[in-house]
């Protein structure tokens, strides 16, 4: 089936002043026809976010009583359909084998008739071909969901002279759809016939289970019956405790006595079902990097208790210090105790992603999970224009999948070989508990069908949900921008179809008065450094769980879905967010220039209806806010016309990626710490210097205007505080004589006052500002 024909429109997912760029980063609309053309609602239905695309597919369940050459058969089937031709793995010496494997060929890449089954045996020497049976592909029925599965049968064999021989074959063949249950599963005989028959598990699609995350705290209270260096009681002790990889310390605690206290909160993260072992010990601090242990404490996390609530109590228990081997104290003698409180915080969401783009705010506890709010569904349709990754023949080629991540499901697609624009066409859901919340999908090319070192990023998109209109089906061409070392560039397009539905209307009105996080970041906040070195602990655990996997998402394919790079110094990002700043603030700048034009009188007509409206307001001060409410709502109500109808998406202009100095690109993608020469690193370092010697200034000069007002109160200049006492005892007797509205009134008739009758020159008040004392002085 031919791709439909589209459209392109380009749309802005900013506002034109900000976001001006090439329409070659710019997102696309398109008009895809989803679910065949028979969706014409928004409401959710199966596989209604996709193309649909037909297969043929044949399950090989078993073979019984196959005959057998000079006494034995290395049994496997071979499919052949035209061109294409699928293999199962075969057995040694069975003549009874079960395959249950699942071939699916895509329909209109088949040119052929027939489809033939023929049963192999394997030799040590060469592949004979023994039996086959064959199927006319006109008589082959077609099965959709839901109906049931077909029922595989027996089918007789015959040899190459088409006679009948012993032995038969359990297969199911029909036509079907990717919403086909076997899909993810299947053999595509397309795809595999470009790889080893040993690594067709490493190109199929899955779905992956984030694993549950969670805080253990370990509460160090005191110990006993510690002895230090040669039985003396005066020691410098402190608690090492360790989680797998993850090593804390407490402090170093001093005692005259034999008895320890820390009270010290050491925080890990761990991972159900909780494998690992708290392995804590108590050592003496000798010198520098000098430690001697004293006892040490085995404890399973897996008998630790979980705690849901930040006041729930969990009392703490004593534990038995065994002796190190090194320890020359007597067993006997040997009593030291340690107490402790090791608890799994269930009132926290563990941190594995960047916090701006997070796509889950549950709590570890599954009991304090809400219902759901709302439904997601995504449809990865296709890529188109994807750079070549690798050479094949002498041409460019790419070897595409995709990862989805949101909530606690990553979902992978099929890996399509060989393809610069491949057709996915499969669709995914997720339940939605926080619609604040951001989807991202990456494109990488798979690096192990060449067995090359790591899977290479292709492009990233992002999709914040509370930017998403509820019940309505977005269809777009996101542009796969990637940055390199050379700049930045386009990678492709990558073809989406995304709806998100709300189940109930009044908990998602609700949710926008709820806290972000659960409670126990607000009851017993973790610190801010140490949330970040949980943040890369809970990373690796992830990418450790999905190593283990099969097929493994690797390392890399984690870090680049979890941002791990996000908080790494970038002098592009500073700049970013400098000017993200600006634009923010320009609102305010623009007003304060339109109050400086009425005053100075640049419209007369508007300047004189000004006047009369502060007028007004001053007589009617009970009308202030009222006037406030209603000018920002006939704002939000006149820029409802405009309002953004398309995701936003990334934007090159906004991240200063078009034009960027090569060397700060080389200084973004550095490793930590730095793998440049010294002569590199002096050259960035002066840079920064220069750069923080101009935030140096501005920082200065607020904290200078700011001591310029405390100096008024303190008598560091004692005539400028005197005129300021005097100038406050006349304010308190107008105001206290005159009416507020006849000050405010003319306060504001001065201010507005025609230029013939201001003076050029700075004001007093501002000149008296300026000559107030500062700290500057007192710098060195």
């Amino acid at each position: 089936m031919a791709a439909p024909s589209e459209q392109a429109r380009y749309v802005r997912s900013f506002s034109a002043a900000s976001a001006s760029q090439s329409t070659d980063f710019m997102l696309r609309e398109t008009a895809p026809r989803l679910g065949g053309g028979l969706f014409a609602s928004n409401k959710a239905g199966a596989y209604d976010l996709v193309e649909k695309m037909s297969y043929l597919y044949v399950r090989v369940v078993k073979a019984r009583e196959l005959p057998g050459f000079a006494g034995s058969i290395n049994p496997y089937v071979e499919l052949r359909l035209g061109n294409f031709k699928g293999t199962t793995r075969h057995f040694e010496k069975n003549h009874h084998p079960e395959w249950n494997e699942v071939f699916a060929f895509t329909r209109e890449q088949i040119q052929a008739s027939h489809l033939e089954v023929w049963l192999g045996s394997k030799g040590l020497a060469q592949e004979e071909r023994v039996a086959y049976s064959r199927f006319d592909l006109a008589e082959i029925p077609t099965r959709v969901p839901p109906d049931s599965p077909l029922a595989p049968q027996w089918y007789r064999l015959a040899d190459k002279e088409g006679k009948r021989i012993a032995g038969e074959l359990m297969l199911a063949v029909w036509h079907g759809t990717q919403a086909d249950e076997c899909f993810p599963s299947a053999i595509h005989a397309e795809d595999a016939y470009h790889v080893d028959a040993s690594i067709n598990t490493l190109i199929k699609g899955k779905v992956y289970p984030s694993p549950r995350l969670w805080y253990t705290r370990v509460h160090v209270l005191n110990a006993q019956d510690i002895y230090a260096t040669n039985r003396s009681p005066h020691g410098q002790v402190f608690v090492k405790a360790r989680v797998g990889n993850q090593l804390l310390k407490t402090k170093v605690c001093r005692s005259t006595t034999l008895n320890y206290e820390w009270n010290e909160h050491l925080v890990f993260v761990c991972a159900e079902p909780f494998e690992e072992v708290l392995e804590l010990s108590v050592e003496e601090h000798i010198e520098v990097n000098k430690h001697k242990v004293i006892g040490i404490c085995h404890l399973p996390l897996r008998e630790c208790a979980r705690r849901n609530s930040h006041d729930q109590r969990i009392p703490a228990s004593w534990y038995n210090l065994k002796r190190s081997a090194a320890e020359e104290i007597k067993e006997e003698k040997f009593s030291a105790k340690i107490n402790l409180c090791v608890t799994h915080e269930g009132g926290y969401h563990v941190m594995a992603e960047s916090t701006h783009h997070s796509s889950d705010f549950r709590p570890s506890s599954k009991d304090l999970w809400k219902p759901p709010i709302g439904l997601l569904e995504l449809g990865v349709l296709r890529a188109e224009g994807l750079a070549p990754m690798r050479s094949k023949d002498n041409k460019g080629t790419c070897d595409a999948y995709c990862v989805a991540k949101y909530g606690d499901k990553w979902c992978r697609t099929r890996t399509i070989i060989d393809k610069l624009s491949p057709r996915f066409n499969e669709q995914y859901t997720w339940d939605v508990h926080d619609h604040s919340t951001v989807i991202t999908i990456c494109v990488f090319h798979n690096c192990l069908i060449e067995k090359g070192a790591k899977d290479l990023l292709i492009g990233k998109v992002r999709i914040r949900l509370s930017t998403l209109e509820t019940d309505r089906i977005y269809t777009h061409a996101y542009p796969l921008i990637s940055l390199h070392h050379s700049g930045v560039k386009k990678m492709g397009d990558l073809h989406l179809a995304i709806r998100f539905s709300a189940t109930s209307w009044s908990n998602l009105l609700y949710n926008y008065g709820r806290p972000h996080l659960p409670i126990g970041h607000y009851a017993q906040p973790l610190n801010v450094v140490h949330q970040e070195y949980l943040r890369e602990r809970a990373m690796e655990i992830v990418a450790h769980r999905m190593s283990r996997m099969e097929p493994p998402l690797r390392r890399e394919v984690v870090e680049e879905m979890c941002d791990m790079r996000s908080h790494l110094w970038s002098m592009r990002r500073s700049r970013a967010n400098f000017y993200r700043l600006i634009t923010v603030l320009s609102g305010c700048f623009r007003m304060v220039s339109w109050i400086n034009d009425i005053c100075m009188w640049k419209n007369p007509v508007t300047t004189s209806l000004i006047h009369i409206l502060f007028a007004m307001l001053v007589a009617f001060p009970n009308l202030i806010l009222p006037t406030c409410f209603l000018y920002m709502f006939l704002i939000c109500l006149w820029k409802y016309r405009f309002r953004p109808r398309y995701p936003p998406h990334m934007n090159t202009k906004i991240s200063f990626a078009e034009a960027i100095h090569h060397d700060e690109l080389a200084e973004e993608f550095d490793t930590f710490p730095t793998s440049q020469s010294p002569e590199i690193v002096r050259m960035r370092y002066d840079r920064l210097r220069s750069l923080a010697g101009r935030i140096q200034t501005i920082v200065g000069d607020f904290a200078m205007h700011g001591e310029r007002i405390e100096a008024l109160f303190t008598w560091r200049d004692p005539r400028a505080t005197a005129m300021f006492l005097c100038w406050c005892l006349c304010m308190a007797v107008i105001t206290y004589a005159a009416p507020f509205q006849i000050i405010l009134l003319c306060y504001g008739f001065y201010m507005m006052r025609h230029p013939r009758l201001r003076y050029r020159m700075p004001s007093p008040v501002f000149n008296y500002f300026r000559r107030l004392p500062s700290k500057t002085d007192c710098l060195i």
